[in-house]
C-alpha cells in the first residue's frame, strides 16, 4: 500500500484507555484530577499575586510554573474528556498538530524552569548578600522570556519532526493525546532517520537542564556544609526542599514513562504510564509547595483569615 501524506488524513483516533466498561470511571477519575491541578495552581498562583510577603524571584518563577502546568495539562485532558463524554475516539489532523505543539511547548517550559528555579536557589544560598543584586526584576523577566523563546523552538522542531512522517490507513494512536513516539508507531515511511534526530534533540533538550540542576544542587550541598549552626542548615535546606521534590517527580516520571514506552510492548501499559508526568505530576506540584513550604501556609492562613 502506498503510504498517503499527513495532509490527507483528516483525522486520528485516541485508543488509549478507551475499555467501554472503564469510562464512566475514566471520566469522573481523569475531571476529578484535573480540577484539582486547576484550582490548586490557581490558589498559588493567587497567593503569589495577593501577598507582598511573596514577591520575591522565587514565588515568581513558582506562579509561572503553576500557570504552564495548568496549561499542560488541560493540552491533553481535555481533549480526552470530551471524548469520553461525546462518544468519540477521533481528534481532526490540524487538532492532532496543535495537540503535539502544545504538548512539548508546556513540557519544555516546565523542564527549562525548574533549571531556573535551581539557579535561583543557587544564588539565593551560595551568595545570600548579593541575591536582591543578582536576581532583579529585569533578569528574572528575562530568564522567563528566553525559557519561552526556547520552548516554542523544541516544539516547533518536534512539529516540524511530525510533519516528516507518512501515514497509511491505520491512523489509531493508543494514546489518550497525540505524541510524536506514538505517530512514529503507525507511520508507513521509515522513521529511523527522525527517531534518531528526535532522540537526539530531546536528549539535548532535557539533559542540560538537568546537568545545570544537579550542578546547582552540588554547589548548594557544599555551601550548606560550610555552615557551622545546625539551624542555619536546616534553614537552607528547607527553602529549596519543594524545589527539589518537584524536580525528582518530574524527571523520575518522564524518565520512568519513557523507559516503559521503550521496553513494553503493551500498548494499554504505556498509555497508562503517561498519566504518570502528563496529569499526577501536575496535580501533585501545588500539594508539595504548599505541605512543604511555610511562607505558602503563612500566606494561605492570611488570605482566610482576611477573607473571614
Amino acid at each position: 500500500m502506498e503510504p498517503q501524506n499527513l495532509t490527507d488524513i483528516s483525522e486520528f483516533l485516541l485508543m488509549g484507555l478507551s475499555e467501554p466498561e472503564l469510562q464512566p470511571l475514566i471520566f469522573g477519575l481523569f475531571l476529578f484530577m484535573y480540577l484539582i491541578t486547576v484550582s490548586g495552581n490557581l490558589l498559588i498562583i493567587l497567593l503569589v499575586s495577593s501577598d507582598p510577603r511573596l514577591h520575591t524571584p522565587m514565588y515568581f518563577f513558582l506562579s509561572i510554573l503553576s500557570l504552564d502546568d495548568i496549561a499542560f495539562t488541560s493540552t491533553t485532558i481535555l481533549k480526552m474528556l470530551v471524548n469520553i463524554q461525546m462518544q468519540n475516539k477521533s481528534i481532526p489532523y490540524v487538532g492532532c498538530l496543535a495537540q503535539v505543539a502544545f504538548f512539548y511547548l508546556f513540557a519544555c517550559v516546565d523542564n527549562l524552569l525548574l533549571s531556573v528555579m535551581a539557579y535561583d536557589r543557587l544564588v539565593a544560598i551560595c551568595y545570600p548578600l548579593h541575591y536582591k543584586v543578582i536576581m532583579n526584576p529585569r533578569l528574572c523577566g528575562l530568564l522567563v522570556f528566553v525559557t519561552f523563546c526556547l520552548s516554542l523552538l523544541y516544539s516547533q522542531l518536534q512539529l516540524t519532526f511530525v510533519l516528516q512522517i507518512k501515514f497509511c490507513t491505520d491512523v489509531g494512536i493508543y494514546s489518550f493525546f497525540c505524541d510524536s513516539p506514538q505517530l512514529f508507531k503507525i507511520a508507513c515511511s521509515d522513521t529511523s532517520t527522525i527517531r534518531i534526530l528526535v532522540y537526539c534533540v530531546v536528549v539535548i533538550v532535557g539533559g542540560i537542564p538537568l546537568s545545570g540542576i544537579l550542578y546547582s544542587y552540588i554547589r548548594i550541598v557544599s555551601s550548606i556544609l560550610r555552615v557551622s549552626s545546625a539551624s542555619g542548615k536546616y534553614k537552607a535546606f528547607s527553602s529549596c526542599g519543594s524545589h527539589l521534590s518537584v524536580v525528582c517527580l518530574f524527571y523520575g516520571t518522564g524518565l520512568g514513562a519513557s523507559l516503559s514506552l521503550a521496553v513494553s510492548s503493551s500498548d494499554r501499559k504505556g498509555a497508562w504510564t503517561s498519566v504518570m508526568y502528563t496529569v499526577v505530576t501536575p496535580m501533585l506540584n501545588p500539594f508539595i509547595y504548599s505541605l512543604r513550604n511555610r511562607d505558602i501556609k503563612k500566606a494561605l492562613q492570611r488570605l482566610i483569615s482576611k477573607t473571614a
